[in-house]
């Protein structure tokens, strides 16, 4: 269930929306290339003195500046009946 204080456009206010004369601006949506989560890199002001921040998605859906524990490898077991 996601908290409502890491939505993704809260976390942008908070981190940029009131330090930052200027429009955010999203620079890149995609996928992290380890364990494909998606993330969002934002940015403020003009590109020779624009303020970016990274915005990881986790699991249970928040969003956060910091990208999501990586989840050991896991062995399962199956009973497989002949």
């Amino acid at each position: 269930m996601r908290n409502d204080g890491s939505s993704l456009r809260r976390l942008v206010d908070k981190w940029l929306g009131h330090c930052c004369e200027g429009t955010v601006q999203v620079i890149e949506f995609s996928r992290t290339s380890s364990n494909r989560r998606r993330y969002l890199r934002v940015g403020v002001g003009r590109s020779e003195s624009r303020l970016t921040i990274t915005f990881f998605r986790h699991g249970d859906g928040s969003w956060n500046v910091y990208p999501p524990r990586r989840e050991p490898p896991m062995m399962g077991t199956s009973c497989f009946v002949a």
